[in-house]
């Protein structure tokens, strides 16, 4: 191992980053630091899953008039076809040990990825992490509020808990897997346990066959089912440039799909459901089961695990939030380093984090990224699996005079079928679930298109071909394009 402490000792001089933070940004993962099991990732996807925002999702769909289970349904599947996407680029982490980000220069041309996809990436994770944020400060001030009879600001405790959050996310990957495993087991049972005082809550519609049975104002109503189907799906593909973030200290790909679908499922049902609960058995009045406790129990001790697993909620998915913004960030900023960027990401998302509308734009917001990002993904899974099959020349991520480079260093094909993407996405209705459609859609279009291209100009054809399986090259070795 002294040749690695030797070599993360060179990446802190180059970017002149702390010691004893991760130093590690757009480098590759050295094949003998890859040690991270299925069981650390599951922990750190699904600590991502069971938070105040997935909760207050899940209570949302059912204020939305839909039924528990049509909620819950609408939920599962979003997940489901967002995961389909996301486990494939995750594959590049563990194969390459590359952050997703860079992985994308392969198809979008070096240039393409920085400038596009990082710049858009790095403003969705700033969202999310505020989205989060707020979410959680939401229950903790309802909580503090009636615990202690006293009126706290919503944009102060959103602003304290942005700041604490952020210290967790510059020290790196370390930080995040060994709070994931602390968090976990103690965010279960106090859930567990919220969700009882729900369920013997005395009001006959809090017990939980009036819950179960619950059909809201419009049942199973496909025109709104997809509406939350398709939210929860285009939060997730707006995460899949970074969906080799989390692998890439992975050890083996087994490891990396037992891991991430397993965290997917139990994440979703469990965030879901328990925001759905609460929805229903209020008849869609609250949405967000923190915001109810105060109703149901004047306990300290529900008061104190009520803020406890708000907390730990916070620091186990905004820490990531943060990290895969920083590494976006670094795809484009190459000089800076991961820890500088993911300090710039942090700052934004912290000012972000106190406005209060934030909450309110969720829909809206996370249509406008779905807009982009199903595109995006039909454009990544469909080169990365059937045209480069699933092989990267790692040293043309990095050097503008190989093949990645295609025409200064954007590749036009990627680009004109996000756009065409991006309006077949607006063009399509909301029943047809616009982003499974628009990423099949536009994906069939550009391999079509790569195809033709390929087999005329050399740039497109040189690109088009599975990767040379160079020699490995190191961290210290990586040079900004």
């Amino acid at each position: 191992m002294a040749g690695d402490a030797s070599l993360e000792g060179r990446l802190a001089r180059k970017y002149r980053q702390p010691r004893g933070v991760e130093q590690f940004g757009i480098e590759p993962i050295p094949e003998e630091l890859k040690t991270v099991r299925w069981y650390d990732l599951f922990l750190i996807i699904v600590n991502f899953l069971l938070n105040p925002g997935i909760i207050l999702i899940g209570g949302l769909a059912v204020a939305a008039g839909l039924s528990f289970w049509a909620a819950m349904t609408a939920m599962v599947l979003g997940i489901a076809i967002a995961f389909g996407a996301y486990i494939v680029m995750a594959t590049v982490g563990v194969d390459y040990g590359l952050p997703g980000m860079v992985a994308t220069r392969a198809i979008y041309g070096i240039r393409g990825s920085q400038w596009l996809l990082s710049v858009f990436r790095a403003a969705s994770s700033v969202y999310w992490f505020a989205f989060q944020t707020l979410a959680g400060a939401l229950g903790i001030t309802a909580i503090l509020n009636a615990w202690l009879g006293v009126e706290f600001s919503l944009v102060a405790v959103s602003l304290v808990f942005a700041v604490l959050q952020v210290l967790v996310a510059l020290v790196g990957y370390g930080t995040l897997k060994t709070l994931s495993r602390v968090a976990f087991p103690l965010k279960v049972v106090i859930l567990l346990f919220l969700l009882y005082l729900l369920a013997t809550y005395d009001d006959p519609n809090f017990a939980p066959g009036a819950v179960l049975g619950y059909e809201g104002e419009v049942g199973w109503q496909w025109a709104v089912l997809v509406v939350w189907l398709n939210s929860i799906a285009a939060a997730w593909f707006s995460m899949i440039t970074d969906a080799a973030d989390f692998c890439r200290y992975s050890r083996t790909r087994l490891d990396m799909w037992i891991g991430t679908m397993a965290a997917a499922i139990v994440g979703t049902v469990f965030s879901a459901a328990l925001g759905a609960y609460a929805a229903a058995a209020t008849l869609g009045r609250v949405s967000n089961p923190f915001e109810l406790i105060p109703e149901i129990t004047t306990s300290g001790l529900v008061f104190f695990l009520a803020l406890l697993v708000l907390v730990l909620d916070n620091w186990t998915i905004n820490v990531l939030n943060l990290y895969t913004g920083g590494l976006s960030l670094a795809n484009l900023l190459t000089g800076l380093g991961r820890f500088w960027t993911t300090l710039i990401v942090s700052a934004i998302g912290v000012g972000l984090s106190v406005f209060p509308d934030v909450v309110n734009g969720y829909t809206g917001f996370m249509t406008i990224m779905g807009n982009f990002f199903a595109p995006i993904a039909g454009v990544l899974i469909v080169d990365y699996l059937f045209v480069k099959r699933m092989r990267l020349d790692v040293l043309a991520l990095f050097d503008r005079n190989l093949s990645y480079w295609y025409v200064g260093g954007f590749n036009p094909i990627a680009v004109v079928w996000t756009v065409l993407g991006f309006g077949i996405y607006m063009l399509l209705p909301a029943v047809t679930i616009q982003t499974l459609s628009s990423l099949i859609l536009t994906g069939a279009g550009y391999y079509v298109t790569v195809r033709l291209v390929a087999a005329r100009y050399r740039a497109f054809g040189d690109a088009a071909k599975p990767g040379q399986q160079r020699e490995e090259i190191s961290a210290g070795e990586v040079a900004a394009p």
